[in-house]
This record gives structure tokens, C-alpha cells and sequence, in this order.
């Protein structure tokens, strides 16, 4: 499995889904569909999703650090 890194090709909004799609061998489109659909179900969805966009580096940062 990959570093988990928000990449910079492919990327919708934050990039949150595509780099838990690319973790965890899914389509982002996938991860996107099941986002938008566990939002319509209560719990802090959206707020982690927040969060997520602020912690996780970007793939540039990753490469850069060589992390």
C-alpha cells in the first residue's frame, strides 16, 4: 500500500478521496459515491473529511520531503 497523500493528478476538491481510493485500491469514483452517501446519513462525515484535507500532505509536499 502507498504513503496516503493527497494526489496532485485526478483530484475533484481536496483530494481526500482520491488519495483513500489510491490507499486502499479503489476507484475514486467509488470513494466519492460512498462520501456523498454516508453524508446523508447522520455523524461527522463532512467534518472529517475537513480535517483530512488539512492533515494529509500533498503528494508535491510527499516528494519533496521524500517522506
Amino acid at each position: 500500500m502507498s504513503q496516503l497523500a493527497r494526489p496532485t493528478q485526478g483530484r475533484m476538491l481536496g483530494g481526500v478521496c482520491a488519495a483513500l481510493a489510491q490507499r486502499f485500491g479503489m476507484s475514486p469514483k467509488t470513494v466519492r459515491l460512498i462520501f456523498v452517501v454516508s453524508c446523508l446519513l447522520p455523524g461527522p462525515q463532512f467534518l472529517i473529511y475537513l480535517a483530512l484535507w488539512i492533515l494529509l500532505p500533498s503528494e508535491d509536499k510527499v516528494r519533496a520531503t521524500g517522506w
